[in-house]
């Protein structure tokens, strides 16, 4: 080796790392030797495979570069399938739209709900009075309004007929649709908020009015009057004798032309026999036929019998052109929300005292009937706490009645069509007190305490009260089951005339003007 070579060779043992350190091996008979570290060095180079290190990393890059091609190629992927996502559902809804507004344009052309009420008259009577047929949405209403079918299902079954018993006939469909004031995008009005791309908005509430139209006329007509009147007496005579006789029988001559309800069983499977309710009288008698219903509610046509007449927009003179429009033509309803109610009894926890809910029309009153002391409750608003009650009372009303006891009680007047519940405290002894509306949706608890002076009434309607002891609560909500009632214009017409005849609100005289001409 020349001299070259050894410097060169004595520079690479240089630039190595001296361990200093001695490897130890273990023999098979358990003695242990020591190598030198030289030898230590040559063993070690002859088991590493001679790749070089430049070697490694360019496969390291090729690798992570695989890896970066995979990630862009499942990133491509996602966003293609959101936009295909995004794509679909923008066709959906122009479809659905486009669907809609073709139902609107032919709403009039009666498909599959006369189908189904066909098939249904070649069963026998006694089926048509009590069955409830599964809804077929691709041959009833469906999407494009609201069925009588879904309406008036059976949701309160009573007891079954037998075979010998009675019955009053088929129901009628009807179809609910949405008046829209000539617009031409078919959504019916029916979308009252829609969220888009981070945006909220509410829909056009130009009207809202609801329509009913028959399907077919009604067969069964429940026909409710005013009591001790002897001209309410005379009216119903001429009104069934006359126009009810000539309308019910043209269709089938089949049915009985007048029956009645022998006990409280069948009373409560009326929804299921009677298409429409017709009352002469005031709001008392509209109240009552209303109770008369636990469950679904026929539409109500009520003649204007009373004193003030806020439910009662048809005048009596003229009630055989209005009975002809409700038979024969699209007409306006107002759906009048009621409330349920509940009492539980501090005796017996978490029960509640009634089985079937106590539904109220206008108001419910807790009041302190003959005591001399306030009344003092604790109210709660889905669980939440609201207030104490310290005077004579407090009204839990619907927007029905908030022209009634909740009016006098120092409560606003409010549309029957705005949803929401009153609460309206009576004579507070707290001049801060005021009255508020809630959302329709909240549940209503009004408890009388256990440290409470006196004892506490509640009425329901102006009747049935009922005496609530401390511990003891009331329970209110908003039921599924409005009362539709007819309108003789519209729901917003008929409102404002009603407080402007029956309660003459803000009449009084026009100032003089004693200016110069224009």
């Amino acid at each position: 080796m020349s001299a070259n070579e050894l410097a060169a060779a004595d520079e690479v043992c240089d630039e190595r790392i001296n361990f200093n350190v001695a490897t130890s091996n273990q023999t098979e008979n358990g003695d242990i030797t020591t190598v030198s570290l030289v030898e230590s060095e040559r063993a070690a180079y002859a088991f590493i495979p001679q790749t070089p290190i430049r070697s490694t990393d360019a496969h390291l890059e090729e690798f992570s570069e695989a890896l970066r091609t995979v990630a862009k190629t499942l990133r491509r992927v996602a966003e293609g399938k959101a936009a295909a996502q995004a794509e679909a559902a923008e066709w959906k809804r122009k479809y659905e739209l486009e669907m809609a507004s073709k139902e609107h344009k032919h709403y009039n052309v009666i498909k599959g709900c006369s189908n189904f009420r066909k098939d249904k008259l070649e069963q026998p009577t006694s089926q048509l009075a009590l069955e409830t047929a599964p809804i077929d949405q691709t041959s009833c209403c469906g999407n494009h309004g609201i069925c009588s079918h879904q309406i008036l299902q059976d949701e309160c079954p009573g007891p079954k007929r037998k075979p010998d018993e009675k019955i009053i006939g088929r129901k009628a469909p009807f179809r609910l649709l949405w008046g829209c004031d000539g617009d031409k995008n078919g959504q019916h009005k029916r979308d009252f908020v829609s969220f888009e791309k981070g945006d909220i908005k509410t829909a056009e509430r130009s009207n809202k009015q609801i329509l009913l139209k028959w399907e077919s006329p009604p067969q069964t007509v429940l026909l409710v009057t005013k009591p001790n009147s002897n001209s309410v007496l005379a009216l119903c005579a001429e009104m069934v004798s006359g126009t009810f006789r000539k309308e019910l029988l043209a269709e089938d001559s089949y049915f009985s032309f007048i029956q009645t309800c022998n006990n409280d069983q069948e009373a409560k499977t009326l929804h299921t026999k009677i298409d429409l309710i017709v009352t002469l009288g005031g709001d008392g008698t509209v109240l009552w036929a209303a109770s008369l219903f636990i469950g679904p509610v026929p539409p109500v046509v009520a003649f204007s019998l009373g004193s003030l007449g806020f439910m009662t927009p048809f005048p009596s003179e003229q009630y055989r052109e209005c009975l002809s429009n409700v038979l024969k033509q699209p007409f306006s309803i107002t759906l009048r929300s009621r409330l349920q109610c509940h009492v539980i009894r501090d005796a017996a926890k978490e029960q509640v005292e009634n089985e079937q809910p106590i539904l109220v029309l206008n108001e419910v009153t807790i009041d302190r009937g003959m005591s001399s002391y306030l009344t003092y409750l604790e109210c709660y608003c889905d669980s939440s706490y609201v207030t104490r009650v310290q005077g004579d009372g407090l009204i839990i009303s619907t927007t029905s009645g908030s022209t009634a006891y909740s009016l006098a009680a120092g409560g606003s007047m409010v549309h029957p069509q705005v949803p929401g519940i009153l609460f309206t405290p009576i004579c507070p002894h707290s001049l801060s007190f005021r009255p508020l509306i809630l959302p329709e949706y909240v549940t209503l608890c009004v408890q009388v305490p256990l440290n409470s002076r006196g004892h506490a009434w509640a009425s329901f309607d102006g009747k049935g009260r009922i005496q609530l002891g401390r511990g003891d609560a009331l329970i209110c909500s908003i039921s599924p089951w409005p009362v539709p009632t007819a309108c003789l214009a519209d729901s917003t017409t008929d409102f404002l005339r009603s407080i402007h005849d029956g309660l003459h609100w803000n009449l009084r005289k026009s100032q003089s003007f004693d200016g110069p001409s224009a």
